[in-house]
């Protein structure tokens, strides 16, 4: 897990982390949470159904695992996926066969183009192809700024299942005007 994913949920969580080096001496992380005053017992509630599809999904994520992690998930959910771990392949793939694609999903902090990039320039390639960033933490982007960008959805790392499924359906039903 990166110290971007770490940090989104510490953030996510109300918390702040600190962090302390010395050349040759190492760094030292602090980690702070709220203090909790008492325990908030869930609520009974009906489970929904996490929604699902049948789309085709181009998911882009640097890290090797994590784009494995992203197709099993989305093939969880119906979805046909295609992955690539690097953002300038994952343009060549969707510039060679834009039709190919109804949802392209990629993370934001990669080499070669950041997920802010690629999502401009399969815009410019399909203008109506649907885009959702995924991110930990970035200083450069957050989710006016990717709205802005004409990005469909943005998504804080780590992703929930839930999560991802009703942002993908809300995301593909809006592209289709249902």
């Amino acid at each position: 897990m990166g110290l971007a994913v770490v940090h989104g949920i510490v953030a996510g969580h109300g918390g702040d982390i600190f962090v302390h080096s010395e050349p040759g001496q190492g760094a030292t992380f602090t980690v702070f949470f709220p203090a909790v005053e008492k325990r908030i017992e869930p609520a009974n509630r009906i489970a929904t159904p996490i929604p699902t599809g049948n789309e085709r999904i181009l998911f882009v994520d640097d890290e090797a695992a994590l784009a494995n992690a992203g197709k099993h998930l989305l093939e969880s959910l119906g979805y046909e996926v295609v992955i690539r771990t690097g953002s300038k392949e994952a343009l060549e793939l969707f510039n060679a066969q834009p039709d190919r694609f109804d949802l392209v999903i990629t993370d934001m902090t990669m080499p070669g183009l950041t997920g802010d990039q690629l999502a401009r320039a399969v815009m410019q390639i399909r203008s109506d192809i649907p885009v959702i960033l995924c991110t930990g933490f970035s200083a450069r982007i957050n989710e006016e700024k990717s709205l802005a960008l004409g990005i469909r959805a943005f998504i804080t790392k780590p992703v929930l299942k839930r999560q991802l499924g009703e942002t993908i359906r809300k995301v593909l039903d809006d592209a289709s005007g249902k």
